[in-house]
């Protein structure tokens, strides 16, 4: 029922972006039939990353100069939900590898061309600093094993995330004196990958783990993905943090996946009459009015969400500048948005009656997803205690912020 909206920004972008759009949503078909491939490899298959790389979708978040998009986080939030309403696994790689992606720009350009240049290259990381890095000369050896890197399976690079320590295994310390982390890339034939992504929901986005040992990586594949002095480009896509931007694709992803269920819960209503029912349940009274609220919930959900991320990348692509408060209305519209699509899927399933179980109907596919989605780490209710603290003027200081 609504279309996404363009960022307000020159109009050659808004074209730009526009077409994009347009193109993303001309394959969705090839999307929704390459379903059962993509949960029996629990990967996208090659022919659809052949359509998704012939569309650039992976380039969405680079900088111009390699050909990237340099979208908002508005605009990415549009592309995910778009791509989630076809299949959520395939919006949740294109998510990760957006935020993903703007590592880029803080590598030196011919850095960045080696890593990104050619057609196919994806990044994909595991969550968190779970990697030791340990200076040399010219670079770090890089010791880790980290998990959930969505995407891993058409990745052409790896990052590890890691904490920093000297030649005499020393911790290196920040000017604030906390603990120097660094992010180091790596091509993925140097890791060693563990086939452990068995689970109910996003099943093709292969967020396996993967493990480094004592790996020399230079120092300039490596970076500090949250420094701004350490920033090459001056897209003020670059000043947002990556954690807001993967919140703003992954509450997309949520809003997309819920979209199609309600959209498929209409469909299945205009030809199903339930057991000993008295009418079908396209005529139904009760039936009316409960989809009427769900679409209610939806779309006000997805208008809140909209609005601030609209707002906020409207203000920081004309200041090139990122305000506390506008981290924290991301953070709360992101949060508020996946927690709220998650309770419209459960409600769907639970209207669709016995439909709901069936392998050959899209609810318990976009139940399962919704689950998944719902178990990550940009869903977690102690977001709301973190922006609730900033709005009582108390310490708020999170790595989600």
């Amino acid at each position: 029922m609504s279309a996404p909206a363009s960022v307000k920004l020159d109009p050659h972008e808004t074209c730009s972006f526009d077409k994009w759009i347009l193109d993303i949503k001309s394959i969705t078909p090839i999307i929704k039939a390459a379903h059962q491939e993509i949960d029996a490899q629990r990967c996208l298959t090659d022919d659809l990353l052949s359509e998704l790389h012939n569309l650039g979708l992976f380039r969405l978040s680079l900088p111009r100069n390699l050909n990237g998009g340099e979208l908002s986080p508005y605009q990415l939030s549009q592309v995910a939900e778009v791509l989630a309403q076809a299949d959520a696994s395939v919006g949740w790689c294109f998510g990760q590898g957006s935020g993903c992606a703007m590592s880029a720009a803080f590598l030196e350009p011919k850095i960045s061309k080696k890593v990104f240049g050619p057609k196919n290259s994806v990044l994909a990381w595991g969550a968190g600093i779970a990697g030791k890095a340990v200076r040399c000369h010219g670079g770090y050896r890089i010791t880790g094993t980290w998990q959930f890197a969505s995407g891993s399976g058409h990745a052409t690079w790896l990052g590890g995330h890691s904490m920093v320590f000297d030649s005499d295994d020393v911790p290196v310390l920040k000017a604030d004196g906390t603990q120097a982390d660094r992010t180091a890339l790596f091509p993925k034939p140097l890791a060693i990958l563990h086939d452990d992504w068995h689970v109910i929901g996003l099943k093709g986005t292969r967020s396996e783990s993967y493990t480094v040992k004592e790996l020399f990586v230079p120092e300039e594949l490596t970076l500090d993905r949250e420094n701004q002095d350490e920033c090459r480009s001056k897209a003020p896509l670059y000043i947002f943090p990556t954690t807001l931007v993967y919140a703003s694709c992954f509450s997309g992803v949520a809003l997309g996946i819920a979209r199609g269920a309600v959209d498929d819960l209409i469909d299945i209503a205009r030809t199903k009459t339930q057991r000993s029912a008295r009418s079908s349940m396209r005529e139904s009274p009760v039936f009316q009015t409960q989809v009427a609220q769900l679409e209610a919930q939806l779309s006000s959900a997805r208008a809140y969400q909209q609005s601030v991320l609209e707002r906020v990348s409207n203000t920081v692509f004309q200041t090139y500048d990122l305000q506390q408060s506008d981290r924290a209305e991301i953070r709360l519209a992101t949060t508020y948005a996946i927690n709220q699509a998650t309770e419209v899927v459960q409600q769907v399933y639970k209207l669709a009656g016995s439909s709901a179980i069936f392998e050959n109907a899209p609810f318990e596919r976009r139940f399962r997803d919704m689950h998944a989605v719902s178990q990550q780490m940009q869903a977690r209710h102690t977001h709301f205690e973190t922006v609730g603290r900033y709005m009582m003027n108390l310490d708020s200081s999170s790595a989600h912020m």
